[in-house]
């Protein structure tokens, strides 16, 4: 077997980035092992298998899914198959980090924390991974690159030993195949061993002990085309890179080019990113006349575009202060829900508190990407006629207004009560964490009655001190406020509702860019173009300029 060198190629992969919290991980691990194997199967489709053998860190949440970037969108999930330590695990579906890719969720197999476990996984089938290559040889050859899936930097650690296996169709002579060097950031060698398996099928291997997770290689391998059916030889490569350095007399275009196309990916991507987080449609933004009075802190919220996991904090606050549920731990969040519920449930809470009370983590985040997409469809609604400028600059005085009362409140009874009533419309602050501590530092905070189901360590501490403020109506319709518990220094109450909101988004949401991303296909989805020529307009995970090649795109960090 020969070695067959590629002239030049390039492999583009256009990655989201995603906005994580500094303070908290939701998942975090070492990623000890894996074990890649691309087998080409003699209809032209690829079996992809992967093994991981995963440490969780002790301070992470557990691992309970597993998100496999796919190389197209032209995968069959029904020939998924996965198993954690042997176990079968049955719960597949489209990851909603990684497009295109699968979530693996591992349900009661999850890793816990501190735990290990080895989770295999096999995508049967997937098409159009052939391309024509493009070196001169006697007969056609197919050729594709492919790269192993990879994993965010935020949740991984450490090196790994990595070995991946290209397994080419049976019936290949010794002399035929070719394989292609991988990208120079590979720490292994370049040169893989080669062999045949049980079946006789030739096979390149690369490994290296010292590989790292979050990071891309590239493989690839070229072998003659007529072994598979010519219609699974997709498209011909997007340019031929084999070019005589000779023949380029205007190699400064060629920077100059490649510089400009470079700042134009980086800024789609920050563009991109930032699309994500804007998840209301364009016809909400025709002006009508007038302020939409009347809407709750939470759907003002929502008409200010803040991100999910404020506005859920808004809605936990709000069933919590009506009676409707306690926070029995932050981390992971974990809500006791009162039966019978409260009367005076809003929709958007009582879907909220639906969506608690499923114990699987994936489907419980689908429920409440579910919940703002009705939360934004029913603003949506209700702004009809109205001037979303107006109305925005009309709820942001109030959430001034909230935020001088708070700072004003100078007794105890006048301070739990504006707490009590002022709380949820405060969050809509863009700086809200700047404006809580610059609010409550330095004094001290006496706390309303149902703080203490909100903050389970408040709770805790004060456990058999009274109850807090009892702000029950007298007979004459007004409130006697009571002071029956020890009060909170206001740094700490402003550190709770900081970290209130950053355990939401680690511990349930997540990859906030991700999930907002995911509620934002639904109700400003991006506009589907076509080329002049009648040709489908689309994109793909990773676009590849080469011997024909298909890149599998990062993890979702899970």
């Amino acid at each position: 077997m020969k070695k067959f060198m590629l002239g030049l190629s390039l492999v583009i992969c256009l990655l989201g980035i995603g906005v994580f919290p500094v303070t908290a991980r939701a998942y975090y691990f070492n990623l000890m092992a894996s074990s890649t194997n691309v087998i080409i199967n003699p209809d032209g489709t690829a079996t992809l298998e992967y093994t991981f053998d995963f440490g969780n860190n002790s301070n992470a949440s557990p691992l309970d899914a597993v998100d496999i970037g796919m190389p197209n969108d032209k995968y069959d999930i029904n020939t998924v198959q996965a198993d954690v330590d042997g176990q079968p695990v049955y719960d597949f579906e489209p990851s909603p980090y990684v497009d295109p890719g699968i979530a693996v969720n591992l349900g009661n197999l999850s890793i816990q924390p501190g735990k290990k476990g080895r989770v295999h996984v096999v995508v049967g089938k997937v098409s159009d991974m052939l391309h024509p290559a493009t070196q001169q040889e006697a007969e056609k050859y197919a050729s594709f690159k492919f790269s192993p899936t990879w994993f965010g930097s935020e949740y991984v650690y450490g090196e790994t030993d990595m070995t991946v296996t290209l397994t080419l169709p049976p019936g290949i002579q010794s002399q035929e195949p070719r394989w292609i060097t991988p990208d120079s950031n590979w720490p292994g060698t370049s040169e893989p061993l080669t062999g045949r398996d049980a079946q006789d099928r030739v096979f390149y291997q690369w490994h290296s002990p010292n590989a790292s997770a979050d990071s891309q290689y590239v493989f690839g391998a070229t072998f003659p085309a007529r072994l598979v059916p010519e219609s699974a030889i997709v498209a011909a490569p997007l340019f031929n890179f084999n070019i005589n350095p000779d023949d380029l007399c205007c190699g400064g275009f060629f920077v100059v080019f490649f510089g400009i196309m470079a700042l134009i990916w980086g800024v789609a991507i920050v563009g991109s990113k930032k699309r994500k987080m804007q998840y209301l449609p364009p016809k909400i933004a025709i002006e009508g006349h007038g302020v939409k009075r009347g809407l709750t802190a939470v759907e003002a919220a929502v008409l200010m575009e803040q991100p999910p996991d404020r506005v859920f904090t808004m809605i936990l606050f709000s069933v919590v202060k009506k009676g409707a549920a306690s926070v029995l731990s932050r981390e992971p969040l974990n809500i006791q829900i009162t039966d019978p519920q409260p009367a005076d449930l809003r929709v958007y809470e009582i879907e909220f508190l639906n969506a608690f009370k499923i114990s699987f983590e994936n489907k419980r985040k689908r429920e409440l990407q579910n919940l703002m997409i009705d939360l934004i469809k029913n603003v949506t609604e209700k702004m009809k006629g109205f001037s979303r400028k107006e109305t925005v600059e009309y709820y942001k005085s109030i959430n001034e207004k909230a935020w001088q009362a708070i700072k004003a409140a100078d007794t105890p009874e006048v301070q739990a009560k504006v707490i009590d009533e002022a709380l949820d419309w405060s969050l809509m602050s863009e700086d809200y964490d700047k404006k809580a501590r610059d609010a409550f530092s330095g004094r001290t905070v006496y706390m309303p009655m149902w703080w203490g189901h909100y903050d389970p360590v408040y709770r805790h501490n004060t456990a058999g001190l009274g109850g807090g403020f009892d702000m029950s109506s007298s007979a004459g319709g007004s409130k006697n406020i009571s002071v029956s518990l020890p009060t909170l220094p206001g740094a700490d109450f402003a550190a709770s509702m900081v970290t209130g909101v950053q355990n939401f988004s680690s511990n349930v949401i997540g990859d906030l860019t991700g999930f907002t991303g995911a509620v934002t296909d639904k109700t400003n989805p991006v506009p589907v173009t076509r080329s002049s020529g009648g040709g489908g307009g689309g994109s793909c995970a990773c676009a590849c300029a080469c011997a024909g090649c298909a890149c599998a795109c990062a993890g979702g960090g899970r």
